[in-house]
């Protein structure tokens, strides 16, 4: 789908099956791929297709970079369309699983959000705001969905602010607040004929819009590109000169560390890793018409893989495996 192509001219049943075509010429970037045509097939009406990509996608779960994710996002399309008792059990299991990643989190509990489950809305978004929050000193940006879905159905419950309700206030950029882009008694002020009251919520509306066209605009992550040692051995058999880049594996990832933390440091938001392979790497080079030997082609490859959607989140969240595959926690590897 081009980027200045209006929503409403989007043929959703042609680009899920562009994106389907897409995923078979790339498995590697199959699973990013599948879920932005589920996405398209929901828009369509299509449900039950988009429930089968879900399946598809599950099928090969030993491969899967967020099964969970996957499993939310299905839950949530099978409710929609009638299956409400397996969308609880997928809903349930992903709670019992407790994924340290917060979008599964958010998804399911807007699922319930949705058809009037409140309590269990509001008790799936704090444990999942316990999974991934606590002990950590900056949520980072995946995680603010979380805290302000929280604050919104607590606000619809009548709950008294919490510390996580204060966070959320803290991390909303909006001239408009939290408490009161919340507010539950806002459905009554569309009905009112009072001219302030209708100011006041086309003022709140457009500030509901101007947070969700930044979050949709959010750039890529600023991606490093990371080789497993099988792969950067492969590579460096194949083409000798990148061994000036990459004089050893250990001093690799050492680099990508010490970059990561230079550019945090300089304020540089949204940061991650992308993975590569050699297969991967030499179609790219192929497509831009140049060797795979150029240096210079490095970042432009990590660049693509990201905005593919190939990028993992840097730093890892707390309790997370490090970046590095070596199977151990970020806290006692890399992130000492």
């Amino acid at each position: 789908m081009r980027p200045d192509t209006p929503a409403e001219n989007v043929d959703h049943n042609a680009e899920a099956a562009r994106l389907e075509r897409t995923a078979d010429r790339y498995p590697e970037d199959a699973e990013a791929l599948l879920l932005q045509a589920a996405a398209h097939l929901e828009l369509a009406g299509d449900r039950p297709a988009a429930s089968s990509l879900y399946d598809r996608l599950l099928a090969a779960q030993e491969g899967l970079e967020n099964p969970f994710l996957v499993r939310a996002l299905k839950a949530a399309n099978l409710w929609e369309y009638g299956h409400e008792a397996e969308a609880r059990a997928i809903i349930e299991g992903v709670r019992v699983a407790a994924p340290r990643d917060p979008a599964p989190w958010v998804i399911v509990a807007e699922a319930l959000e949705s058809h009037d489950e409140l309590e269990q809305a509001q008790e799936t978004f704090t444990e999942g705001a316990r999974v991934v929050l606590t002990d950590v000193a900056e949520p980072p940006y995946s995680t603010h969905p979380l805290l302000f879905g929280r604050h919104r159905v607590r606000r619809m419950l009548g709950l008294a602010h919490d510390d996580w309700d204060v966070l959320a206030d803290t991390l909303h950029a909006s001239p408009v607040s939290l408490d009161e882009l919340h507010d539950p008694k806002r459905v009554w002020s569309l009905g009112s004929e009072n001219p302030a009251e209708l100011e006041a919520e086309i003022s709140r509306l457009r500030a509901e819009l101007g947070t969700f066209r930044a979050a949709l605009s959010r750039p890529f992550p600023v991606a490093v590109l990371h080789w497993s040692a099988p792969e950067l051995t492969e590579l460096l058999t194949a083409y000798p000169s990148l061994s000036a880049e990459y004089p050893s594996h250990e001093e690799h990832l050492a680099t990508i560390e010490a970059s990561l933390r230079e550019l945090a440091a300089s304020g540089t938001p949204n940061l991650g890793i992308v993975s590569g392979t050699v297969p991967s790497y030499e179609a790219f080079a192929a497509s831009e018409g140049m060797s795979p030997a150029e240096i210079s082609l490095l970042p432009q490859y990590a660049t693509t893989l990201a905005a593919r959607g190939r990028a993992v989140e840097w730093p890892p969240q707390r309790g997370a495996t490090c970046w590095c595959g070596s199977g151990r926690g970020y806290g006692e590897c890399h992130g000492e």
